[in-house]
């Protein structure tokens, strides 16, 4: 009896199981698109537009996750910056390279993305642009989990770091660096975090860079929560 037919059909029928299970291998949650980053700070007006469908930032690190409740009311271009610095993938695969236990744990040098160790230029990178300072208004100072603006010391020194505070450093710190936010959820990560080893204080070159990188692998922006309809 001819087979050609029959061997047909089978080959067939396995074509249309392999493609089944190759769908079933290989599928999954389409990523979210990343936006394109930005080349130059907000200006007043964008950072309204951003601002208006920005809540909170959820921090996910290889030690665990946090949330970031955004000041955008309290510092409106940090928060926007961030923000959009956040939506187009700028932090993820940066690592915290500056831990100090008892002071503050700091991020946002896109260099570490390729480089986790110790290098002379680490913590001098950023988003290619910087920003003025908006100095903390009356009643906000530099206290335990506040999440504070990096800078180099200098005017239109805020870029992509930010630092957050282990403990209340109000007293160490003058009004010069922007506070745009606070942790509000997963503190325990944060303390973890400024417990990691680090190599220490050496007098020259970088300093307090932990031994075991902590990566942040995104940080997801959410939206503000809309009214519900009744």
């Amino acid at each position: 009896m001819p087979t050609g037919g029959r061997r047909g059909h089978l080959i067939a029928l396995w074509a249309v199981l392999g493609l089944a299970l190759g769908a079933c291998v290989f599928s999954g949650p389409t990523p979210t698109p990343h936006t394109v980053c930005p080349t130059a700070a907000p200006t007043a007006e964008q950072a309204t537009s951003i601002l208006s469908d920005v809540s909170d930032a959820v921090v996910q690190t290889n030690k665990g996750s946090f949330t970031i409740g955004l000041y955008g009311d309290k510092a409106p271009i940090a928060t926007a910056n961030f923000a959009a610095l956040a939506r187009c993938g700028f932090y993820d695969g940066v690592t915290f390279h500056r831990v100090i236990p008892g002071f503050v744990i700091q991020a946002g040098d896109p260099q570490t993305k390729k480089n986790h160790g110790i290098f002379n230029e680490l913590g001098a990178g950023g988003p290619g642009y910087g920003f003025a300072i908006e100095t903390p208004p009356p009643g906000l100072s530099y206290d335990k989990y506040v999440v504070v603006m990096a800078n180099a010391g200098r005017p239109d020194t805020n870029g992509s770091q930010f630092f957050i505070d282990l403990v209340d450093i109000s007293d160490q710190l003058p009004p010069e660096y922007t506070i745009f936010g606070k942790v509000t959820d997963g503190t325990s990560v944060v303390d973890a975090i400024g417990q990691v080893p680090t190599n220490g204080t050496p007098d020259t070159g970088p300093q307090n860079v932990p031994l075991d990188p902590v990566v942040i692998q995104s940080i997801t922006v959410r939206a503000k929560a809309q009214p519900s309809q009744g």
